[in-house]
């Protein structure tokens, strides 16, 4: 420990959570003393972006010499690593992984160990980006001692980040950011690609996409959800969606499976909003199931 009661920060894994990680703890005021990866050069090159750190020769080097071990490694690559490990009494390790309890690091639990989890619910595209987004980002901790889970809070609070915890087992909780994020990436993908049918490129059309996806976005954090939906099905307009269906199906077959799952799903937030009611949503339903469209009345 520091003399303001912070420990000392190590690092095993270099990638780009690890980088982003790293220096923004060190730019709040964190002692990392060591970095280990894979890759000696890479390890080489963030410990000499953060003053006072050194790129460890192993991992047992990190272990041996910091307060708190981050294992900023791969998902698949925790378990292993955290076995390969002596890890002595007294000393704190903490994971990323944000689908896993800290039971992933039983290894070093057994060993005396306190354990934790430290996973920031942000998108690390790149290492600059992710620290820029830091700040305001949520924080899943977990800890198996009080001390642990104090420190954890005081780091993420310490980059702008908000801390919480979870209750329950926090695969939910991963599977909720992944299709939040992740799918979003996918979804845009599918979307731009429908421009190629248009004579446009996929480039040209995630440009004229993308101010609608912030806008949206900006809907969504101003007004929540349902209140943000708007479209056809917001609207009960069934023949917009039946003809939807018709033209993918001999355009974009692959992407009709897709479309009817997420329409399916907007009725009901189309619902709550209350702009549609229960005859809206039959004819909807009807239209994604191929049974007709919009009825005059």
């Amino acid at each position: 420990m520091d003399a303001t009661g912070r420990p000392s920060l190590g690092f095993i894994g270099t990638g780009v959570v690890a980088t982003a990680l790293s220096q923004a703890l060190a730019g709040a005021g964190y002692r990392v003393t060591a970095v280990h990866g894979r890759d000696s050069a890479r390890a080489q090159a963030l410990a000499r972006t953060i003053p006072g750190a050194a790129a460890a020769p192993s991992r047992q080097a990190v272990a041996d010499g910091a307060d708190l071990v981050m294992l900023t490694v791969s998902d698949d690559a925790i378990l292993p690593v955290a076995a390969s490990v002596r890890w002595r009494r007294g000393v704190a390790v903490a994971h990323c992984n944000g689908a896993a309890s800290v039971d992933l690091l039983g290894p070093a639990a057994d060993a005396g160990a306190a354990v934790g989890v430290f996973h920031p619910l942000q998108s690390f595209a790149s290492a600059e980006q992710a620290k820029r987004l830091m700040s305001g980002s949520a924080f899943r901790v977990e800890a198996s001692s009080d001390e642990l889970r104090r420190t954890l809070e005081e780091m993420a609070t310490a980059v702008g980040g908000r801390p919480f915890a979870l209750g329950a087992d926090p695969t939910l909780y991963h599977v909720s950011a992944v299709l939040a994020s992740n799918y979003l990436v996918t979804l845009l993908d599918l979307a731009s690609t429908l421009w190629t049918e248009l004579g446009a490129s996929r480039e040209d059309g995630l440009r004229a996409l993308l101010p609608l996806v912030r806008g949206t976005i900006e809907n969504v954090e101003r007004l929540g959800t349902p209140a943000a939906l708007t479209g056809p099905i917001a609207r009960g307009d069934a023949g917009t969606i039946a003809h939807h269906i018709g033209v993918l199906r001999l355009l974009a077959p692959h992407v009709v499976p897709v479309y009817k799952e997420l329409a399916l799903r907007t009725v009901s937030v189309a619902l709550a909003k209350g702009t549609i009611g229960d005859d809206d949503a039959q004819r909807l339903t009807r239209a994604l199931s191929g049974e007709g469209g919009a009825e005059c009345e």
